[in-house]
């Protein structure tokens, strides 16, 4: 009952965004068309991005690389193109995937609290300092779950629940997770790490991800719609090649051996944190959230 509410808010976001979306398209506004090269980045960012990846890094350097967007509006393109494929990803992995329903919510909740409550608070934080730091903590747990994978570090990491001080520590990262989404930092990987690393089967970690995600990023992106700073031609392309392609990956999931997966997750988190590392060493920029 209580994930088809879930699933029943998530499609009302959904709707929402593409009303408003549509009710800001008039005269003044750009047709509802797109093309070929916005379509291949919507499906092959998206596709990665269901694999935990995440999705507005690798859009945003193919964005400079062919020069389609000046930089005030790739923030609006980002959310308002990835918001629908990633409410496809919630939608299904909260379906297909077994996780326990307090845990997901609390996390869900605690990563939306995050984003409203926590964001005065980080947005005073350096933001090279913080990406700089959050890389080498990604890099520091990547080594602890390679460690754990070659059974060099005991622990379990095929629960589909957590208790006690391991719940109460998932959900308190995600507060602050929720919060450094304001500053553009990526939900996707420190989720992903942090709950395989408590002892949940990683595969557990997508619906809570994925689903905080799907709730931030509709919000924001009515604020870009109404305010048109974005591109549409962009943005659509992004979402109708990009809901294909989560289909496609979300299958690859679910199918994919555990201890496959888990190495995945390892390889994601690297690569994660050195493109986090990166960004943290280059100059300053205006923030932009992220998932």
């Amino acid at each position: 009952m209580i994930v088809a509410v879930l699933q029943g808010l998530l499609a009302l976001a959904a709707a929402a965004l593409v009303f408003a979306w549509l009710g800001n398209s008039g005269p003044s506004g750009e047709r509802p068309r797109t093309g070929p090269l916005a379509l291949a980045i919507g499906a092959v960012v998206n596709f990665f991005d269901t694999l935990g990846i995440g999705s507005f890094a690798p859009s945003t350097a193919l964005i400079k690389l062919f020069r389609l967007a000046r930089d005030e509006k790739i923030p609006g393109t980002l959310n308002v193109g990835h918001s629908i494929p990633t409410i496809a990803q919630a939608l299904i992995f909260i379906a297909i995937v077994n996780v326990d329903v307090a845990l997901l919510i609390s996390c869900i909740g605690a990563a939306v609290a995050g984003a409203v409550l926590g964001a005065g608070v980080v947005s005073r934080m350096p933001v090279r300092t913080i990406r700089l730091g959050m890389g080498a903590a990604l890099l520091v747990a990547a080594g602890l779950f390679i460690a754990r994978n070659l059974g060099l570090m005991p622990g379990g990491g095929d629960a589909l629940a957590l208790s006690g001080a391991a719940f109460v520590a998932a959900v308190a990262l995600h507060f602050i997770f929720g919060a450094l989404m304001t500053l553009g930092i990526g939900l996707y990987a420190p989720a992903l790490i942090s709950l395989s690393i408590l002892g949940m089967d990683p595969r557990a970690a997508f619906p809570i991800m994925m689903g905080a995600c799907a709730f931030l990023m509709p919000t924001a992106s009515l604020r870009f719609i109404e305010a048109k700073r974005f591109y549409p031609k962009l943005a659509l392309g992004f979402a109708i090649g990009g809901v294909p392609a989560v289909l496609v990956a979300a299958l690859i999931v679910k199918e994919m051996p555990l201890d496959l997966l888990r190495w995945m997750v390892a390889a994601v988190v690297i690569l994660a944190a050195g493109m986090m590392l990166a960004s943290g060493l280059k100059p300053e920029e205006a923030p932009a959230r992220a998932n």
